[in-house]
């Protein structure tokens, strides 16, 4: 999630939380083979000789290294505005192709990026937009399909820049992250985390985000909503497959923040219209968001406050809770002395919530509103006394400040180091509140990466990736997007996208899921994360490959440097079909909330049918 102006709510402060046809599209794969435009990629045909096609591919491959490097100027002014689109006699589909080397101790590999544009059609042949994507891929070695993985952020309103320049890309920025040393000075560098040497990755630029543009008479804002969005990636997907020839490749999506419920219903898209996925990755998820109440209130909320959005409030106090708990162990706000483990602690931590989920339900409504800056919408604000406090902070193993600070009239961000703000997106990062960044954004983990994360992009499009638009601006965040944005989905306001998650399983039972948490994420909390996966549970002998991990960090996990070598290892087991030490499967989540629906069946729908 990114910034979500709240405005519409008195008191909210702003928060980060005819169109071109078959032929046309004939004639762009021809431009597109023509102009270096395929990604070096390779997959084969099952009935292949394997040797011979690894000859080839091998002999393809030292061309290929041998040939000039291809630069791209774009000359399009593509636009990000809500009501615009690209005339369909400008679209193409050129890219710049260049040839580089990656390195991890005695390990180099030659790979290939791309850095252009693919049209996204319609299933009959309408073209919906020009997506910017940039592709990292190897040739293949043994004559099998390399996998390809499909990376995207959230926001909603978000490129991919954070992920392709954070994560797994075989470049990335180099941040001090939990701390701001010589901000905002991160270096490029080599990424030896980087998972090149285990799938091909292409990073996708959704429209109205990077240099994506819907195509007339389709306009940007059509595609600023949960399923449309859903079905232009499902498109653009199916493009890339078709022409770059990875029909048989095994196919990953990686989502990350909206981004999670972006995949499970992406995945299901994608499985209902006869392209399999091999497995996909949740990272930092809020897959139901009714379940995040103050999520749910900013967005449905106008001048009064929707009280369906305030229907799984207390689950969203007890989710939130040992995030926060985490949080505070970092900065050592504790009872006891510090929990070497921190899943030991975590565990502690869903413990407590879940013996006082009862007396939580008392403050959760004012907890809420509390969060969004308007404690006394409805009413005087109920919080625990101060001797309430005290007697929990055993049970806890929080400090009476830290209890203090997260149930209180204020938000948790501001109260639990007075005088310090801390991060949303990780909560190790802190600002005193006299630093004057915190005026322009007041979330200190995310001051941490936007101005280094920018600054990469603008030096390495035009030398590392080969390319130029002279006349159009990158833009990573479209912070218009999300104020419009149209979150409803399966005939509610918001989405819940369990079912979607179940649905797509039930269509391909080998499909593999994996979520990854970050153990300071405030912004999707990992212990909502595990309640709502925890809902498949409800199924009658279901038993899915799913895999939930946890690590030192935020939000965006891999910025932490202890977390992101233990990410990769648990990566390349994954895409191996191997269980990651220490991953929790299905039946080891704590079990669902009971007044959430089940797996099957979406929240408010469930909650009507009680009624």
């Amino acid at each position: 999630m990114k910034k979500r102006d709240r405005s519409g709510i008195p008191g909210l402060e702003r928060r980060r939380g005819g169109g071109l046809g078959l032929g046309a599209i004939a004639v762009a794969v021809l431009a597109l083979a023509g102009c270096g435009g395929g990604d070096g990629g390779s997959s084969t045909a099952a009935s292949a000789n394997a040797q011979q096609v690894a000859a080839a591919q091998s002999q393809a491959a030292s061309q290929q290294q041998a040939s000039a490097d291809s630069p791209y100027t774009d000359p399009i002014a593509y636009s990000m505005n809500a009501g615009d689109s690209l005339d369909p006699t400008q679209v193409t589909e050129n890219a710049a192709v260049m040839h580089h080397d990656w390195t991890s101790g005695n390990k180099t590999i030659h790979y290939t990026t791309t850095m252009g544009h693919l049209t996204a059609a319609d299933p009959g042949g309408n073209a919906e937009a020009t997506m910017s994507y940039v592709a990292y891929t190897v040739p293949s070695k043994d004559g099998k399909p390399r996998p390809v993985t499909f990376f995207y952020n959230g926001g909603p309103g978000s490129s991919s820049i954070w992920l392709r320049l954070g994560s797994f890309a075989p470049t990335r920025v180099a941040t001090p992250d939990p701390l701001m040393t010589n901000w905002p000075n991160f270096p490029l560098v080599n990424n030896v985390q980087s998972l090149i040497d285990t799938t091909d990755m292409v990073f996708i630029d959704p429209p109205g985000t990077g240099l994506s543009e819907a195509i007339a008479p389709n306009t940007n804002q059509k595609f600023w909503g949960s399923d449309p969005d859903v079905n232009v990636m499902r498109d653009f997907i199916r493009r890339y497959i078709a022409a770059n020839n990875r029909t048989n490749s095994p196919l990953y999506l990686y989502g990350e923040s909206y981004g999670t419920p972006r995949t499970n219903m992406l995945a299901l898209a994608l499985e209902s219209s006869g392209v399999h996925l091999t497995g996909i990755m949740l990272q930092s998820s809020i897959l139901n968001y009714f379940a995040d109440a103050v999520e749910a209130v900013a967005i449905l909320s106008g001048n009064t406050i929707d009280m369906d959005a305030l229907k799984l409030d207390t689950d969203t106090l007890s989710g939130y809770y040992p995030g926060y708990a985490a949080v505070a162990a970092y900065f050592n706000q504790l009872s006891v002395p510090a929990q070497a483990d921190p899943a030991l602690f975590a565990f502690q931590s869903e413990l407590f919530t879940a013996t006082h989920y009862n007396e939580f339900q008392n403050y959760a409504q004012s907890w809420v509103l509390s969060q969004l800056g308007v404690p006394t919408f409805l009413g005087p604000p109920v919080f625990p006394t101060a001797p309430t406090l005290a007697s929990w902070t055993w049970a806890s193993g929080l400090s009476f400040q830290a209890l203090n600070g997260y149930f209180n009239v204020n938000p948790f961000g501001s109260e639990l180091l007075p005088g310090t703000t801390i991060g949303r997106y990780d909560g190790r990062v802190s600002l005193p509140n006299s630093d004057p960044r915190l005026q322009a954004d007041g979330d200190p983990s995310d001051i941490l990466i936007s101005q280094p994360f920018t600054t990469a992009l603008a030096t390495q499009m035009p030398t590392y990736l080969g390319y130029t638009a002279p006349n159009a601006t990158y833009l990573p965040l479209n912070g218009n997007i999300i104020n419009v944005w149209n979150f409803s989905h399966a005939g509610q306001p918001l989405p819940d996208t369990i079912p979607d998650l179940l649905a797509a399983i039930e269509i391909n039972p080998q499909l593999k899921v994996l979520a990854l948490n970050g153990y300071h994420d405030l912004a999707t909390p990992f212990f909502n994360t595990e309640k709502q996966l925890a809902r498949l549970q409800t199924v009658s002998g279901f038993n899915p490959n799913l895999q939930v991990t946890f690590y030192p960090g935020g939000h965006m996990i891999y910025l932490d440097d202890n977390a992101r070598p233990k990410m990769k290892s648990d990566l390349r087991d994954f895409y191996a079909g191997q269980q990651a030490p220490g991953a929790l499967g299905l039946w080891m989540l704590p079990p669902p909330w009971s007044d959430e629906s089940p797996a099957g069946t979406p929240t408010l729908t469930a909650q009507a049918t009680a009624k």
